[in-house]
C-alpha cells in the first residue's frame, strides 16, 4: 500500500513539473500551443508598447529569435496593452518585431504565470517544463548562456 502511494506521488510530481499546455493566437491568426514546440526551448515574453525596458529588449529578442527559430528555440511575445490589435500591430511593424506576438489578457496570464512587472519572461525547456522566470530585461546572451548550461548538465 505504501509503495503504491509513493508511486502515485512520483507520477503526480512528474506531471506537475510539466507546464499546462497553453493556447495563444498571434496577430496573423496562427495558434501556438506549448506542445507544438516539444523538442525546442520556448521563451514567452510579456511586454507592452508603453514600457521603456520592453522597448530596449526588442532588438535582443529579435536577434535571439533570428538565431534560433529554425533550430532549437522559439520566442513568443505577449503584448499586455489591453488596447486594440491595430495599435499593437502598428507597433510591431514600426519596431520590426520578427517573432510571433499575441495580444495579452487575463486568461493568458492565468495560463502561463504570474505577472508583476514588465517585461517578464518565462523559459520552457524542450520537455515543456517551465525552468526559469525573469522579471525585467533579458538579453540574447543571457538566454543562450542559460540554455547552454542546462544542455550539459
Amino acid at each position: 500500500m505504501l509503495r503504491a502511494a509513493f508511486a502515485l506521488l512520483a507520477v503526480l510530481l512528474a506531471w506537475s513539473a510539466h507546464a499546462a499546455d497553453f493556447t495563444l493566437t498571434d496577430q496573423q491568426g496562427k495558434i501556438h500551443h506549448l506542445s507544438d514546440y516539444r523538442g525546442k526551448w520556448v521563451l514567452v515574453n510579456y511586454w507592452a508598447t508603453w514600457c521603456p525596458p520592453c522597448l530596449a529588449e526588442i532588438p535582443e529578442l529579435n536577434a535571439l529569435h533570428a538565431a534560433h527559430k529554425n533550430t532549437d528555440l522559439v520566442v513568443i511575445g505577449i503584448a499586455m496593452d489591453y488596447s486594440s490589435g491595430k495599435v499593437v500591430a502598428e507597433f510591431v511593424r514600426k519596431h520590426s518585431i520578427s517573432y510571433p506576438v499575441v495580444l495579452g489578457n487575463s486568461k493568458i496570464v492565468a495560463q502561463i504565470g504570474e505577472l508583476d512587472v514588465l517585461p517578464t519572461s518565462y523559459l520552457y525547456n524542450p520537455s515543456g517544463e517551465q525552468v526559469s522566470m525573469q522579471a525585467g530585461e533579458i538579453t540574447r546572451k543571457s538566454v543562450e548562456h542559460y540554455i547552454k548550461s542546462k544542455k550539459f548538465n
